[in-house]
């Protein structure tokens, strides 16, 4: 993938080696202080975004109670300005370059295709790199979460570190196989744009079982993978990004992290009920769809029937 002449975005936090951030679950095996409207508000986003509820319980009651170093930094204007400052500072090593650069390529392509095709304007998101652990809007970010999206604050969540696991884990590698795992959750900042995740949580609050909302949670990320799709056909079709190889290598990444694949490699079984992303083959598809098309409305994972 020719990424190196891609314009580095100005919406990048690079708190790498900042640390914090560690596991937080459930205080005394329950939800601490959190009213009931809090923990259903919660299960919803976790519900959207595939992010384990505990997590997301465990960073709202640290909120709730006042974080110690969010204290800290409160009570120091100075030292808040300081990380701010170094945290906007463009990455210079090659993995911070990378993502700023795909960032960058993703905002140039949705400013314009986004108003054209859907008449909604683009408003960028941000991405805070980290590593190990950060704080997040939705609550503690983990490394073991894996890349994700937070519609609190509308950020993208990614330890670079994520791409040798992906090598190393599930033998994938190449350029365009982590790009596309970029676009995947930029995806989901355009259906926030859209209004599409907040008419899925209204879905989800009256899902009668798991299984229905999981259902939901498989169309929305089976979405996520097509505007991915959508987004390269369009950076190549304006930039000529793309080498011979690179859909093979965004094959190759859907194929690894479906969920069938996953669940069989982790207990030798897959349950289809419980899936929250899809299984490989459709993932594979639902980009491919977005990348032959080129166009956002051929990801309306909603309308049809099977996915």
């Amino acid at each position: 993938m020719r990424w190196d002449d891609f314009r580095s975005s100005d919406n990048v936090e690079d708190r790498r080696g900042e640390g914090g951030g560690g596991g937080m679950g459930f205080p005394g095996g329950g939800a601490g202080g959190l009213g009931i409207g809090a923990i259903v508000v919660i299960l919803i986003i976790s519900w959207v975004t595939g992010i384990n509820p505990a997590i997301l319980m465990g960073g709202a009651e640290q909120m709730t109670r006042g974080g110690g170093s969010q204290r800290e930094e409160q009570a120091d204007p100075q030292t808040q300005t300081q990380t701010q400052t170094r945290r906007k500072t463009a990455p210079t090593d090659d993995s911070g370059r990378f993502a700023s650069k795909i960032l960058g390529n993703t905002e140039d392509v949705w400013s314009q295709i986004l108003p054209n095709q859907t008449g909604k304007q683009y408003t960028p998101t941000t991405m805070v790199l980290y590593t190990g652990g950060t704080r997040s809007g939705c609550g503690s970010a983990q490394a073991a979460m894996g890349p994700f999206y937070c519609p609190l604050d509308k950020k993208v969540y990614l330890d670079t570190g994520f791409f040798k696991e992906m090598e190393q884990k599930f033998g994938v590698k190449g350029d365009f196989a982590y790009a596309y795992v970029i676009a995947h959750e930029v995806g989901h900042h355009v259906q926030d744009v859209l209004g599409i995740l907040g008419k899925v949580q209204a879905r989800q609050q009256q899902a009668s079982s798991k299984r229905d909302a999981n259902a939901l949670s498989v169309r929305i990320e089976l979405m996520a993978d097509c505007l991915a799709g959508v987004w390269a056909k369009n950076s190549n079709d304006k930039y000529n990004s793309l080498e011979q190889g690179d859909i093979d290598e965004a094959m190759n990444a859907a194929s690894a992290i479906g969920d069938d694949k996953l669940q069989k490699q982790s207990q030798g079984y897959a349950v289809p009920d419980s899936f929250t992303h899809g299984s490989s083959e459709q993932r594979q598809r639902w980009f491919m769809n977005g990348y032959k098309s080129g166009q956002t409305k051929s990801c309306d994972t909603f309308r049809t029937a099977n996915n």
